[in-house]
């Protein structure tokens, strides 16, 4: 079989059953109806939606490398129902009955994502567990009885998260400190690249043209210019996330940030009866630089931590297995499951997600310049990227649902600042949060002042 070399991003990529090798690239002009760029879920999802609600419609999309290439193929395989930047817009009175229809819709598409791939027999190995957030520490507590009011005022209640006393959170995520946490009913476990891969296939085989190894040198009015040719198409959607840098115009649109990954060797029942994860739960706790994970549908134990951030808005494909990053993804893993010592790491690799400088994920279009957009996930984009595309689907082809006129829709993203200001605010939000955490897991009292720091700059 023929991989095209890509078997080496990720365990996803290598654990895929397909094919890897890159589709025919656009060698011509082509003349289309929507013209998407990025082959990942947020694209992928969008020309399913619209071939599901015009038949006729052509549309087609331009990918630099293969579909699932980016964060749509390394991410940790949550379909979680949580949007960045919502808590904020929660916040203002007038926007609360908006939060509501949007938090639900994000909730729904957790499902659709299930009933899609159950329909279209795409074997994503979705498994709804729940996600656990276990408190490691005792301010942990804290922000999850916090997190825990937030819910309740906004009118979820029990079947949509509730609280875990220490017994039962420790049934359910053995990790050597739990104190106890929540249980977010919203989320299934996924095999990432299996779900963009298999998209693909089923929006190909509805007529969408998808050209791989094909990277667009522009967004122009009227289409998109590739190496080998041009997309002349009525409506362009960037749906290129953490790779927008790359399209001239777009530099300062979405920072790539990287997070780290890596997955465990198939373990033994006796260490699963230590670790828990029966359900197939995802879990972390809320320190500030995150953390996740899952139990793989073949019993390794995926694991990550965000986010490195590279001067210039630089990208990185692909990680020395000696990275010291990807080092203290393993040294944190093993503090929370100390029964992890011993057993050997069978991949480790990166990859980079988008992040708009407020935050907030942004789905719309421009109808007077035919350019359409959707993206800004912060890495929650598996379920959201279900919901974008849907919208998109709606914005596109002028039809009018309640999706349309949600809290998200419409606002271009800010941009970040120029060099060397972005680097000095992410690396010192990152030194930060990293300081913090460190002296609450220790045992110490973070400082304050950090604190009011490192939330001005992660949400406005």
């Amino acid at each position: 079989m023929d991989d095209g070399g890509y078997r080496d991003l990720s365990f996803w990529h290598d654990s895929h059953p397909g094919s890897l090798e890159p589709r025919p690239s656009l060698d011509s002009d082509r003349q289309v109806d929507v013209a998407i760029v990025g082959g990942g879920y947020t694209g992928l999802w969008t020309a399913y939606y619209l071939k599901a609600l015009e038949p006729g419609i052509r549309v087609a999309i331009a990918e630099a490398e293969i579909a699932g290439f980016g964060a749509s193929g390394r991410n940790g395989g949550w379909c979680v129902g949580l949007l960045a930047g919502i808590e904020d817009l929660a916040a203002d009175p007038a926007e609360r009955d908006g939060v509501v229809r949007l938090q639900r819709a994000v909730f729904d598409a957790v499902a659709e994502v299930g009933r899609v791939s159950e329909r279209e027999g795409i074997d994503c190995h979705y498994a709804r567990g729940g996600s656990v957030s276990f408190a490691s520490v005792p301010p942990h507590l804290d922000v999850m009885r916090a997190d825990l009011a937030h819910w309740r005022d906004l009118g979820f209640g029990e079947e949509d998260v509730r609280w875990l006393e220490a017994d039962e959170c420790r049934k359910r995520v053995g990790a050597r400190n739990n104190l106890g946490g929540l249980l977010f009913e919203h989320c299934a476990a996924i095999h990432p690249l299996r779900l963009a891969r298999g998209l693909a296939e089923v929006v190909e085989a509805r007529g969408v043209e998808i050209y791989e190894a094909s990277p667009v040198t522009a967004l122009e009015a009227g289409g998109v210019r590739t190496t080998g040719g041009r997309l002349r198409a009525e409506t362009v959607v960037r749906a290129t996330e953490g790779y927008t840098r790359g399209l001239p115009g777009h530099r300062r649109r979405l920072l790539p940030l990287h997070s780290m990954m890596i997955a465990t060797e198939p373990l033994p029942e006796s260490s699963w009866d230590e670790i828990g994860l029966s359900q197939r739960e995802t879990f972390q706790d809320p320190r500030r630089i995150v953390i996740y994970g899952q139990r793989t549908a073949d019993d390794r134990l995926a694991f990550g931590a965000r986010g490195q951030y590279f001067y210039g808005s630089q990208l990185r494909d692909r990680f020395a297995s000696g990275d010291p990053l990807l080092g203290e993804v393993q040294q944190v893993l093993e503090s929370i499951f100390p029964v992890l010592r011993g057993h050997a790491v069978s991949h480790r690799w990166g990859g980079a997600m988008g992040v708009p400088r407020d935050w907030c994920p942004s789905v719309g279009i421009d109808s007077k310049r035919g350019l359409a957009w959707a993206g800004g996930y912060v890495g929650d984009g598996v379920a959201a990227s279900n919901l974008a595309g849907r919208t998109l689907a709606d914005l596109i082809l002028g039809r009018e649902s309640e999706r349309v006129t949600l809290p998200w829709v419409g606002t271009p993203f800010p941009n970040w600042e120029p060099e060397p200001f972005r680097w000095l605010g992410v690396t010192a939000t990152r030194w930060t949060g990293e300081v913090m955490d460190r002296a609450e897991l220790q045992g110490r009292v973070a400082p304050r002042l950090g604190a009011a720091l490192f939330r001005t700059f992660v949400r406005k």
